[in-house]
C-alpha cells in the first residue's frame, strides 16, 4: 500500500476530525442552521434539539446525565471554569494538584494564589505516578479542590482516579479531572471515579477544534461554580455565548466513537502500532529509552522515548516526513525541557532528547514501519555527525 506523506504521529496535540463526524455536523451549517436559543420557530427548536441529543451523547460516555454537561470550548475553558469557578464560589483557601498537569490547570492554580489561594503541587514518581498516601498528607482543613488528570498528554500515564476520588469524596473537597486525553483511551464513569467536575475537548477525540464541555456534578452534597464571564445565561448561567451548533453535533458523535472504540478492537488495534513501533526502534537504534511508565500500564496511543545523544530539534528537522513533537503543543516554543519530564526526575540531557509520539484511530501498520526506518537511518546520520557521541558512544 502506498504511503501518503507527511505521516501524522501527533494525535496527543490533536486529531484529524472523523469523516463520520464530518457528515454529522455539516448539515447545521447550511441547511440546520437555527440558534439553539431561538425558541420562536422551527429553526430554533431543530438547533436545539440537535444540541440536546449531542448533550445526551457527550454525558453517556463518561457516565453522567445530560443535564450536567456544560458545552465550552474546550478543555482549556472547562479546566478554568471548573478550577477558578469552584474555587472562587467555595471562598478562599487550599488547592491541591500534580506537577505532571498541563498548563491549563496549572496556570490557573497560579492565578488563585494571586487571589489568596494556597496550593499544594503534589511531586510524581519516575513514571509519573501520584503517591496516594502524599495526597493524604496534603489535605487541609480549608482544602477545596483537587485537580488531577485522567491521562497524560506527555506520557500517557493514567492516574487511579476511583481513588483519588474517593479521598476526596471522604473529606468533601471537590474532585476535578482533566480528561482531555482519556475518552478514547480508557473507560471513564464520574460516579464510579467519584469526579464533580470533568474537562473534554472534541479535537482530541476526532472532533473538531473549538469545542469542549465540562461535567458538573448535580445532587449531594451541593455545590456551586461561579461563570467566568457574563451575556445571556446560556448553560445554565455557567457558560454565556451562542452555543456553535455545528462543532456540538461533532463532538456528540465524537464521544459515542470514542466509547465504541473501546470495545470494537479500535483501541487494542492502535495498542498494538504502538507495541511495534517501540520495538521496531529498540531492534535499530542502541540507546532507546521509554521515558513513564511500561508500555501496558500506559495509554495504548502513547510512546514516549529519549534518543541518547541526539537533540530532539536537531531529530525532528531530519524528520520532516514524520508529524511527531517533543512535548505539549502549548508548550512547544518553549526552549526548556518538558515541566513533566523534569517532574519525574529525568535530567535535562535525556529530557531534550525525548519524543512523543501520538498514535491514532488513522494510523496504518506501513506508516508505522515508515517511521521506524526513518528514524533508525536518521538516529544514525546525527550521532555520525556528533563529536559526544563519537567520544562517547551509547553502550
Amino acid at each position: 500500500m502506498a504511503i501518503q506523506l507527511p505521516i501524522y504521529l501527533d494525535n496527543h496535540s490533536t486529531t484529524r476530525v472523523d469523516p463520520r463526524v464530518v457528515q454529522h455536523m455539516m448539515p447545521f451549517f447550511t441547511e440546520q442552521y437555527g440558534n439553539a436559543a431561538s425558541r420562536s420557530h422551527t429553526f430554533g427548536y431543530v438547533a436545539r434539539s440537535a444540541v440536546e441529543k449531542a448533550r445526551d451523547r457527550v454525558a453517556t460516555a463518561i457516565g453522567a446525565s445530560p443535564k450536567e454537561i456544560v458545552l465550552t470550548s474546550g478543555a482549556t475553558e472547562s479546566n478554568n471554569i471548573a478550577i477558578l469557578g469552584a474555587a472562587r464560589k467555595a471562598g478562599p483557601g487550599h488547592i491541591i494538584t500534580v506537577a505532571t498537569e498541563h498548563k491549563a490547570v496549572l496556570d490557573p492554580c497560579k492565578q488563585l494564589v494571586r487571589e489568596g489561594f494556597t496550593v499544594t503541587v503534589l511531586p510524581v514518581d519516575g513514571v509519573g505516578q501520584v503517591d496516594l498516601t502524599a495526597l493524604d498528607n496534603a489535605f487541609q482543613h480549608d482544602t477545596r479542590l483537587v485537580s488531577a488528570m485522567a491521562v497524560n498528554n506527555e506520557t500517557g500515564t493514567c492516574l487511579p482516579l476511583a481513588e483519588i476520588g474517593r479521598r476526596c469524596r471522604d473529606r468533601n473537597v471537590l474532585f476535578h479531572c482533566d480528561a482531555a486525553q482519556a475518552p478514547h483511551c480508557i473507560a471513564l464513569n464520574v460516579v464510579v471515579q467519584n469526579i464533580d467536575l470533568l474537562s473534554l475537548s472534541a479535537h482530541k477525540i476526532y472532533g473538531p477544534k473549538g469545542v469542549g464541555a465540562l461535567y458538573v456534578r448535580r445532587g449531594a452534597p451541593r455545590f456551586r461554580v461561579s461563570p467566568l464571564f457574563h451575556g445571556g445565561g446560556h448553560e445554565r448561567g455557567m457558560r454565556s455565548g451562542t452555543i456553535a451548533v455545528p462543532m456540538v453535533v461533532a463532538m456528540g458523535h465524537a464521544a459515542e466513537y470514542a466509547v465504541q472504540g473501546l470495545h470494537d478492537g479500535t483501541t487494542d488495534r492502535i495498542r498494538a502500532l504502538r507495541d511495534r513501533l517501540f520495538h521496531g526502534l529498540q531492534a535499530g537504534i542502541d540507546g532507546v529509552v521509554l521515558n513513564g511508565a511500561a508500555l501496558a500500564d500506559r495509554s495504548g496511543n502513547n510512546l514516549n522515548v529519549s534518543f541518547e545523544r541526539v537533540e530532539a530539534e536537531a531529530l525532528l528537522m531530519a524528520i520532516r516526513d514524520l508529524a511527531v513533537s517533543t512535548g505539549s503543543a502549548c508548550t512547544s516554543a518553549s526552549l526548556e525541557p518538558s515541566h513533566v519530564l523534569r517532574a519525574m526526575g529525568i535530567d535535562n540531557l535525556r529530557a531534550h532528547s525525548s519524543i512523543r509520539f501520538g498514535l491514532g484511530r488513522f494510523t496504518t501498520e506501513e506508516e508505522v514501519d515508515f517511521a521506524i526506518g526513518l528514524l533508525t537511518e536518521k538516529v544514525a546520520s546525527l550521532r555520525a555527525m556528533s563529536p559526544l557521541y563519537q567520544n562517547c558512544p551509547v553502550d
